[in-house]
């Protein structure tokens, strides 16, 4: 039986990225947990969970590839006298027949040439029948697949100071007041459009700022944007980027999606990926939009809510 150790930042996490690893259901794992771990600040400070999975012996059972049996094996073998014998005599009856016509056939069919071309094909068809086995198409090998293209983001342009608005100039300074607090000072360029505030920061120790997997930089967002719609009427969506992190995990999240599709092909079996915010999992959809063997769903609630890879 096969057995994996693995972290993650709670017990469920833990489990399903084991599962993940071994291309598995959690119903297919027996688990054991061998840490519950402890959350932290921020995605700081905490003690992973750590789990043991072992894979129950009933799949390796059923990937076993068992030989294809066929009740007509046995008699094709062991065949009984009387059938050989019919066999042998009827290429005699048959030899006869054919004897008997050809005996007729020139009466009847002297006075036409063409009239006896008809038994040429005949024999012409004999000799072709292997070469359409021959030529039959092999199973085509899954080819991986191609991405859909996602729109090209727009390009950061910084507002000028003396255009930026009092909301603009709240939310960095609010942003500002959170990162020095984390001890990593950094400098703020802010983009702002009606409806998006965007804003990039720079500096020292900027993967401090970024976290595992996103997780603080995706905190500093959230609580920056409550901040900043807490007394507005429209809604204003805010983005903090760092290091061009956004664009990264994007390519790395599609190129995850191509892998795992591929598995799921190559398996028969659906797959389950780790739970992603609502951003991310639309990265992951999307990719997979134009496969033409796979789809793809949701399932769970937030923040445990997770991308299902499953065969058409």
């Amino acid at each position: 039986m096969k057995s994996i150790e693995i972290t993650g930042k709670t017990v469920k996490e833990a489990v399903a990225k084991g599962c993940q690893e071994l291309g598995c259901d959690s119903s297919d794992v027996e688990i054991q947990v061998l840490e519950m771990g402890t959350p932290g600040l921020f995605g700081l400070f905490g003690k992973p969970a750590k789990v043991r999975l072992t894979v129950k012996s009933k799949d390796d059972d059923l990937n076993i590839d068992l030989p294809k049996l066929s009740l007509d094996q046995p008699s094709t073998k062991a065949k009984s006298a009387p059938e050989k014998a019919k066999k042998e005599n009827k290429p005699k009856a048959e030899k006869t027949n054919n004897a008997e016509k050809a005996e007729k056939a020139p009466k009847q069919e002297k006075t036409s040439e063409k009239e006896a071309e008809p038994s040429q094909p005949k024999s012409a068809k004999k000799r072709r029948e292997p070469k359409p086995r021959n030529a039959e198409p092999k199973e085509e090998k899954p080819v991986e697949t191609v991405p859909a293209p996602l729109p090209e983001p727009e390009p950061f342009v910084e507002t000028p100071e003396d255009s930026l608005t009092d909301t603009a100039k709240d939310a960095r300074a609010f942003l500002t007041g959170l990162v020095e607090r984390m001890n990593v000072p950094s400098t703020i360029q802010v983009s702002e459009k009606p409806e998006q505030l965007r804003m990039v920061l720079s500096g020292e120790n900027m993967s401090i700022l970024i976290g595992r997997r996103g997780e603080t930089l995706d905190a500093l967002q959230y609580l920056t944007s409550l901040h900043v719609n807490r007394n507005r009427d429209e809604y204003i969506r805010v983005n903090l980027d760092t290091e061009n992190y956004r664009a990264r995990r994007e390519e790395a999240l599609r190129k995850l999606a191509v892998r795992m599709a591929n598995r799921c092909k190559k398996n028969g079996r659906r797959v389950a990926l780790e739970p992603m915010n609502p951003y991310e999992r639309r990265i992951l959809h999307s990719a997979l939009q134009a496969d033409p063997e796979v789809t793809t769903h949701s399932e769970g609630e937030e923040p445990y809510r997770r991308v299902i890879i499953t065969l058409k």
